[in-house]
Formats: C-alpha cells, sequence, structure tokens
C-alpha cells in the first residue's frame, strides 16, 4: 500500500476532536522536498491527539495573569520613548493580525509597525480589511509585494512538484517580520498564536518566542522552492539569483548581532480566533466574506487571498483532511462546538471544491484542467483514497 510522505496507515481519529494522525506539523518550508518522510500530529495512546491536550492545559492550568504580566515585562523592556517603532506585527489585516497590532498599541502603549508579505491575489473582501487596518485601525503599514512573475513560478513548481502552492507564501509570511525588524532597527517582533497549538509536540507551546529554523538558514544554496534548489531554478528558466533576495532567510548570527527576538502573543494573551474576530469587527469595522468559504462553513478564517482555498484543498488530497476538517477541530476544543457537531460540518463540507477561484487559479500557475487534475490525482496516497463508480472517495472517515 501507498502511503505517501510516510504517513501512518492506519487512520485514527482523535476522540474528542476530529483531526485525524494524518495531520502534518509544521516544517520548514525552505528544506521540504518531496521525499521527505513528513511528521504528523502527536496522539497518547488514549486516542487523544496533543492540540487537544494542550486546549485542555491553556483552558485549565495556565494562569493567564502570570502570563499577561510576563507580557507587560517583555513589552518595557523594548518599548522607545523616541518614537521610534518598537514592535514589529506581520500580517494580512486578517482577524488575527488586526487584534494583536491593535492590542499592542492601543491597550499595551506600544507603538507597532505592521508588515503584509502580500497574499499571491487579493480577494475584494480581504483588501477591504487591509485597508481598514490602517484607515479605521490606525495602523503604520508596509506592504511588500515580492517579483509577481518569480513568486507566480514558485507557486506552480510548488503545485507541480509538492502539491504545495501556498509554500512560497509561508516562507515569506515567516520570514519577513524579522527581516523587517532588522531594516528598521526593531528589535522585538510579534506574531499571532504559535502553530505548535494545532499539531505540534505539545512541548513546543511552552516557550513563547519561534523556533529560530523557521527564518534563519545556515546555507542559501540549500533553500529549496518545490523540492528545487535557487541555481536549479536559475538553470532552467531566466530568474537571476540576486532575484531570490526576499525569499532568501538571514543566518542565527545576523539576528542575534541585531539583538532581535521572535515572540508569539498567543503564548502570552489567550488566543481564541472568534475572539479575534469579534475584537477586529469591534475596532476596525473587519467584514466577514458575503459567502461560505468553500470547503467549510466559516466566513471569516482565511478570507484574503484567492489561492488560499487551494491550499486547503491540496491539505485534503495529501493528509485526507479539508479545511472543515481543521475549522471544526478548533472549534471544539474552544468548546464553541460540540464533537457531534463536528462530525456534522466535516462531512457536510470537508471535500467540497474550491470552484469559486478555479479559474483563476489556473490562469495564475499557468496550467489547464487536465494538467491540475493529473497532478492532484497523482498525489493521492493509496491508504487514503479509493475510486468507486469513477469518483475519489476517501477510504476513512470520522462519521464512517
Amino acid at each position: 500500500m501507498d502511503n505517501k510522505y510516510n504517513l501512518p496507515k492506519e487512520v485514527i481519529f482523535c476522540k474528542e476532536c476530529v483531526i485525524s494522525n494524518q495531520r502534518p506539523s509544521s516544517v520548514v518550508e525552505f528544506k521540504h522536498s518531496l521525499k521527505d518522510n513528513k511528521p504528523t500530529i502527536f496522539f497518547d495512546d488514549d486516542g487523544i491527539c496533543h492540540a487537544c491536550k494542550y486546549s485542555k492545559y491553556k483552558n485549565n492550568v495556565i494562569n493567564w495573569n502570570d502570563r499577561e504580566n510576563e507580557l507587560l515585562k517583555l513589552l518595557d523592556k523594548y518599548r522607545k520613548n523616541n518614537g521610534g517603532y518598537d514592535v514589529i506585527v506581520p500580517g494580512s489585516g486578517g482577524k488575527d493580525s488586526v487584534y494583536a497590532s491593535h492590542i499592542l498599541k492601543y491597550k499595551y502603549g506600544m507603538n507597532p509597525l505592521t508588515i503584509t508579505w502580500a497574499p499571491h491575489k487579493f480577494t475584494e473582501v480581504g483588501w477591504q480589511n487591509f485597508q481598514n487596518w490602517s484607515n479605521i485601525g490606525g495602523l503604520d503599514n508596509i506592504l511588500f509585494t515580492p517579483n509577481g512573475k518569480l513568486h507566480r513560478y514558485l507557486t506552480k513548481v510548488s503545485f507541480l512538484n509538492l502539491l504545495h502552492p501556498f509554500q512560497p507564501f509561508i516562507l515569506g509570511q515567516r520570514i519577513i517580520g524579522p527581516l523587517f525588524a532588522a531594516k528598521y532597527n526593531v528589535s522585538l517582533v510579534m506574531y499571532g498564536e504559535n502553530q505548535a497549538e494545532y499539531g505540534n509536540n505539545i512541548k513546543e507551546n511552552e516557550k513563547p518566542t519561534m523556533d529560530e529554523k523557521f527564518y534563519t538558514t545556515d546555507n542559501p544554496e540549500n533553500i529549496k522552492f518545490g523540492g528545487m534548489k535557487i541555481d536549479e531554478i536559475c538553470k532552467e528558466t531566466n530568474f537571476k539569483y540576486n532575484e531570490f533576495d526576499s525569499y532568501i532567510p538571514k543566518n542565527k548570527s545576523f539576528f542575534q548581532d541585531k539583538k532581535i527576538k521572535v515572540h508569539y502573543l498567543g503564548y502570552y494573551l489567550k488566543w481564541d480566533p472568534q475572539e479575534c474576530f469579534f475584537y477586529a469587527s469591534e475596532h476596525t469595522e473587519f467584514q466577514s466574506n458575503d459567502q461560505r468559504t468553500e470547503g467549510s462553513y466559516s466566513k471569516y478564517s482565511s478570507i484574503d487571498d484567492k489561492i488560499d482555498p487551494f491550499h486547503y484543498f491540496t491539505t485534503l488530497i495529501k493528509f485526507g483532511l479539508g479545511r472543515a476538517s481543521y475549522d471544526a477541530s478548533q472549534e471544539v476544543r474552544n468548546q464553541r462546538i460540540t464533537r457531534e457537531e463536528a462530525v456534522s460540518l466535516v462531512r457536510q463540507y470537508d471535500t467540497e471544491f474550491p470552484s469559486r477561484y478555479y479559474n483563476e487559479f489556473l490562469e495564475y500557475v499557468d496550467i489547464d484542467e487536465d494538467k491540475f487534475w493529473e497532478v492532484v490525482d497523482n498525489f493521492r496516497s493509496d491508504h487514503l483514497w479509493t475510486k468507486r463508480n469513477n469518483s475519489w472517495v476517501l477510504k476513512n472517515t470520522v462519521w464512517g
């Protein structure tokens, strides 16, 4: 039986949420290649995933007053009194970055500079929320748009070689905060919640800082896009090495010399995506989408990029988990819905195809429909998918 990425051959669903043991953990994107084994979410012998275990710890054990006091001490350490920026907040103007930057400025008295690594293609509501972030929220922002021709190409090869069209965006999103901190002589970078909350080893949540491996490299020559090194891409195309500068992380000593630290605000303040949405709506008139996000039931999460739905769709293909599985699992842990409700939502929406921006996606990565499905079907693992009546269906489902 073919189980790509060396995923667990037996599919097991968490007894408390609706995530399975196929869910990938966070990896260093610029080291990712097709032959890599994919680390997956941790499950204990009781059949409960570490994301659910951490949520219980988060809800019942952590003293959030103490954590906020830690935050106050941290901010006082980096606070500037000369009018300069004292914290960098990366984000797109979505609910999480709006919450983080706005509360740092207006509740904690910091002077944040927000930095945006541009989406592939802004949605209409995403662009409006991005504008409101500054115009209504009163936040300074720098919108960095990487070389569009190169970014489209990198998205294409990442889709073709890894079925991972969001790889270049994720890489840029992670490195842009520390890079602009260095440019503006700011020593503190603050991201939202730690991605480890949702699937990495539970111990990764014990520290407030991002692991340097996500935004530094000691050997730029080994950086990969779609599994290809930069010099390999240059040989196959007309791109030059210096055009990749904005994608190349600096080495550890560069940030150490500038004393730059990257923290997660979610370590200090109890993070709840729905509460972030309420906060952003109140303070910047953040708008949810005018229709349900395809593949899920939500209207307010990850709605700024037209390519984003294909990130979740390709995740479904590779790991048997669609967007509804992620959204519903998170809301079970935050006690917004029951597991039974989550199972029903996953059954209804998880395998829905994102047709709204399909033609724009094909145009963006410059492939036709036949090539799209050829690539997609090539990444289906035998232990996850089978064909019935000429249609692909999952072998194992949380409802079945």
